[in-house]
């Protein structure tokens, strides 16, 4: 019915409020319609990916470095590029091309901040069909602007000003935040991401430059163990619930009143006391 909106029920926005924050619900509409789409191309039906999601609860700034460049070595992992700013559709590619004025499209509109009042007055005083119609315009007609090829990612390096639970609206429209979220300027962390990647051969690793070396020990990283961490995150992480330093880990398990979580132990191999 035409006269039915979000804002009269209450109950039905609840739900769709909840599902924005829960992960499980994000990966089920991400997930189903790519295997719908490659079982349609393969013609075939059944099971496409080989089980649910891994979410892991990263508890420290050392664990969420280990793990961002255990993502962006996949590639690398998977013999596809010899070096992680090869692989295209990756955010490394994008932020090492955007850095060199690369540009692509954009169909992020300009967000114009409303009032929930206006919002409402706008569902209630505009026919429905004039809504489905504005729409399906948006959908057809690009904006037709071009932006820097990492402009629709976060910054890499942590801004200290903004504060982590401000709303925000990126004045560009193009992404979610500008916070960033590394006290670790790119050029760093793609000099650390390049020499973890050539550390391909198990148990022969150089030694870490001076400079790669200090940043990690700033995290409370053992910079001899780096290589070992990354490359197996997975195997000491990938089986637990959370990540990050054997503290950090034992902290966050007395927050959810454990006593300790799993790969506890063995991170104390990896991470060193501040």
């Amino acid at each position: 019915m035409a006269g039915i909106t979000w804002t009269n029920q209450p109950e039905r926005l609840a739900l769709i409020r909840q599902r924005l924050a829960d992960i499980s619900w994000f990966m089920r509409a991400l997930s189903e319609p790519i295997a719908r789409l490659a079982n349609r191309q393969d013609e075939c039906t059944g099971r496409f990916w080989e089980g649910r999601f891994k979410a892991l609860r990263i508890v420290d700034e050392a664990g969420l470095l280990a793990c961002a460049m255990y993502v962006d070595l996949n590639p690398v992992r998977a013999a596809m590029v010899a070096e992680p700013e090869q692989a295209m559709r990756t955010s490394v590619y994008d932020r090492f091309q955007g850095e060199r004025g690369q540009q692509i499209e954009s169909a992020a509109f300009d967000l114009v901040p409303v009032s929930t009042e206006a919002a409402g007055q706008e569902l209630r005083e505009t026919p429905l069909e004039t809504l489905k119609q504005r729409r399906r315009a948006k959908k057809r007609n690009p904006t037709g602007r071009r932006i820097a090829r990492d402009a629709w990612l976060a910054p890499l390096q942590l801004d200290p000003q903004i504060q982590s639970l401000q709303p925000q609206v990126h004045t560009a429209g193009v992404r979610a935040s500008d916070k960033g979220f590394l006290q670790l300027n790119w050029a760093d962390y793609l000099s650390l991401l390049r020499w973890t990647a050539k550390q391909a051969v198990e148990g022969v690793v150089a030694k870490v430059p001076p400079k790669l070396a200090s940043v990690l020990t700033s995290l409370g990283i053992d910079a001899s163990m780096w290589r070992e961490l990354v490359w197996n995150f997975r195997k000491y992480f990938g089986r637990g619930s959370c990540a990050g330093s054997s503290a950090a880990m034992a902290a966050d398990a007395q927050r959810y009143g454990r006593s300790w979580h799993r790969g506890q132990k063995t991170a104390r191999a990896f991470f060193a006391a501040t």
